[in-house]
């Protein structure tokens, strides 16, 4: 016998045909996207989508060093994750890992020389791949609106964001 606990409430609505058609588009581009993505930074640099992420940000980053708890924070990727890929990349040579001298619970990944090298060689395939699939579909005025409209669900999502991408409370001394 199934019992619930609580008040029933009432059933969520469904979809409309055009909400469900925008739904499964998104998904499908972002499948599609994402896959030959992967599959270039594979062929090109024998990275991972995520590797990619990490190194790419690492180099835009100042001095090319983060906390590794802001670059988790900044890819959507569970901690446990990004320590995973951080090591393949530091097994590589293409990150170092050291504790922070600010805070020894932390720790700063740096990009390399070979890190940069990795991300220069794989850099002029990606940027064709996204343009060919993705940019040279849309006119300028798609692009402006997909940017605009993107970037509201993103804050939106953002607002109340997977555990993953939850910023850490900041701990200070003696708690």
């Amino acid at each position: 016998m199934l019992t619930r606990i609580g008040t029933v409430s009432e059933p969520t609505p469904g979809l409309s045909g055009e909400q469900l058609g925008a739904y499964f588009s998104l998904m499908e581009v972002s499948s599609f996207l994402q896959y030959a993505v992967e599959d270039q930074l594979r062929a090109d640099g024998d990275l991972s989508y995520v590797q990619f992420q990490i190194l790419a940000r690492l180099v835009d980053a100042p001095d090319g060093r983060l906390r590794m708890t802001d670059l988790a924070d900044g890819l959507v990727y569970s901690r446990s994750g990004l320590t995973y890929q951080a090591g393949l990349l530091d097994k590589r040579g293409l990150i170092t890992r050291s504790p922070s001298p600010d805070d020894e619970r932390s720790v700063i990944v740096s990009v390399t020389g070979a890190g940069r090298d990795v991300i220069a060689l794989v850099m002029p395939g990606h940027v064709a791949g996204v343009r060919r699939l993705l940019f040279d579909a849309m006119a300028d005025s798609d692009l402006a609106a997909l940017g605009g409209v993107l970037g509201r669900v993103r804050d939106h999502m953002r607002a109340v964001p997977p555990r993953s991408a939850k910023p850490r409370a900041k701990r200070t001394r003696g708690n």
